[in-house]
């Protein structure tokens, strides 16, 4: 089995010590698996032209050989698709990606500069990982479910709704989260919420987005 590396991407004011990617990371050496939750820069000043190079440094750090698993939150999830949609050819490929709870493209922070808006390639997101997935709770403040699913269609990959989830974050109940673990390890999908319960999942397809 080739070794696997996980790297988890926080968001605007970064992981508290409850939050899932905390919870996540914990679990992860249990598994023999390598984990890294890096701060990015200034966590309560995100800053795209600071995020970007060291989210770059983190994924070049990666042995080319080792299985690479990318988990990102809220801003982190606009990094990445920062990250794709300007990755150069040599740049470190992943192989499977999880974008949670990004936020809509049109919101706007004042302490949140050159992340938002993020572009839209479905393209570059095939170039930057061999898989990508979102996943999104109903009731986020930050991302509507019809902002969730737009985005899930610009950008060609399915897209898993959790009821009440939220923004996915501490304030929704999201420390522990069985359904991420497996996901980490296995690739298990669809994402369910934190007490296993089944989820919506959006598949997509050329012309619409279905529900499955």
């Amino acid at each position: 089995m080739s070794e696997m590396h996980v790297l988890l991407v926080h968001g605007f004011g970064g992981s508290g010590p409850w939050h899932w990617q905390q919870w996540l990371a914990g679990q992860l050496p249990d598994h023999d698996v390598r984990v890294e939750l890096p701060t990015l820069g200034d966590p309560d000043h995100p800053r795209l032209g600071e995020w970007l190079p060291a989210l770059r440094r983190r994924l070049h750090a990666v042995p080319a050989h080792a299985e690479l698993v990318v988990a990102a939150h809220s801003c982190g999830a606009a990094l990445w698709l920062h990250h794709a949609a300007t990755i150069e050819a040599r740049g470190r490929r992943a192989d499977r990606v999880l974008l949670v709870s990004p936020p809509a493209s049109e919101w706007c922070h004042p302490d949140v500069r050159g992340l938002l808006p993020y572009p839209l390639d479905a393209r570059s997101l095939r170039r930057a990982a061999g898989l990508t997935r979102i996943v999104a709770g109903t009731g986020d403040p930050y991302l509507p479910v019809h902002s969730a699913h737009s985005l899930a269609d610009s950008l060609q990959v399915e897209l898993d709704v959790i009821p009440d989830g939220e923004h996915l974050n501490t304030e929704a109940g999201y420390g522990p989260w069985p359904s991420v673990l497996r996901w980490a390890l296995y690739g298990t999908t669809p994402l369910e919420d934190r007490f296993d319960s089944e989820a919506h999942t959006a598949a997509y397809s050329p012309d619409r987005l279905r529900l499955v």
